[in-house]
């Protein structure tokens, strides 16, 4: 008998084409995201463990690990810089924070992920990234990490894009379970090709990142496009506007991302659902505000009613 992800991966790649499906919520009404019992615990809501900040960037895994938890995870680990973890610590006081020994360039030390091994044992979603400066750390901490991680989706966004350039096949043996968020000079960069041919070829380039780094890709733009290893499904989000173009925003896509994955919505689902409450929770703003001056952490709070409003099955 099919297991219940593997029936929610069918219901969402249902129409095979060669060209991107729109994201609607027609569409994901058709693949609703996983909903948990009413007598649930937090434990079967799911764990996120973020790993990122710097002592340049402190407030990115703040927005990602609110995110995390406003997409419905039940709990919430913060691993970051020692010497912010008092400070994360006050800012999401749903979350455990762990300080882990930093770099002389502000930076998580690459060989702090050692102290994660339980965290890294019980996650579901595991989201690496936001605010991470030091490259060579960073690069280092992934090397350490990838061997590390168990069942969970990995979630790739900022600073850990440093690491594929140097292994892009780094992240296959997870088997498609890491989902990546880049823009177009990200992209760019992790394939080497200049960024005016990944805005030109953005259907192509997305393929191309799938097969070369096995993992789902999100590339984000006015039109972000969805892909996975698995499926030839590819999945356009139409929605958005200019105002999501400001500092954080990006923290805030991955956490929503980690935070459907901790749920049980596979690595596909979550990146398409995730793309689409992120850019949604935009509109909502911009149609209150204007589309310029909204602030990255006020999109957190409109992301609980769009989901309840989107996450209706299909009768």
């Amino acid at each position: 008998m099919a297991s219940k992800k593997s029936r929610r991966d069918a219901r969402g790649d249902e129409t095979r084409n060669a060209r991107p499906l729109v994201i609607t919520p027609k569409v994901l009404g058709a693949w609703p995201l996983p909903q948990p019992a009413d007598d649930d615990d937090k434990e079967a809501r799911g764990r996120v463990l973020v790993i990122g900040g710097s002592t340049e960037i402190a407030g990115a895994v703040v927005l990602a690990a609110t995110a995390a938890l406003r997409a419905g995870a039940g709990k919430m680990q913060i691993a970051t810089c020692r010497s912010l973890a008092p400070h994360v610590s006050m800012a999401v006081p749903e979350a455990r924070v762990i300080g882990l020994p930093e770099t002389a360039a502000g930076g998580i030390a690459g060989g702090a992920v050692k102290q994660l091994e339980e965290e890294l044992a019980g996650a579901q979603a595991v989201l690496v990234g936001p605010g991470m400066v030091d490259k060579a750390a960073t690069a280092r901490l992934m090397r350490n990490l990838l061997p590390r991680i168990g069942h969970a989706t990995l979630v790739l966004d900022a600073g850990a894009f440093a690491f594929l350039k140097t292994t892009p096949q780094g992240l296959a043996r997870l088997g498609g379970r890491v989902v990546l968020t880049p823009h177009a000079g990200e992209m760019a960069s992790l394939l080497g090709i200049e960024k005016d041919e990944v805005e030109a070829e953005t259907l192509q380039t997305v393929r191309r990142a799938v097969a070369e780094l096995c993992a789902v890709v999100a590339l984000k733009g006015r039109e972000t496009l969805i892909a996975a290893p698995a499926s030839r499904n590819v999945y356009c989000n139409r929605a958005g506007n200019v105002g999501l173009a400001t500092s954080g925003s990006g923290d805030t896509l991955s956490g929503v991302v980690a935070g459907l994955a901790a749920r049980g919505a596979t690595p596909f689902q979550a990146a398409v659902w995730g793309v689409h409450l992120h850019a949604r929770a935009g509109d909502e703003l911009a149609r209150r505000m204007g589309s310029l001056g909204f602030l990255a952490r006020e999109l957190l709070a409109e992301i609980p009613p769009l989901m309840a409003k989107l996450n209706r099955p299909k009768s």
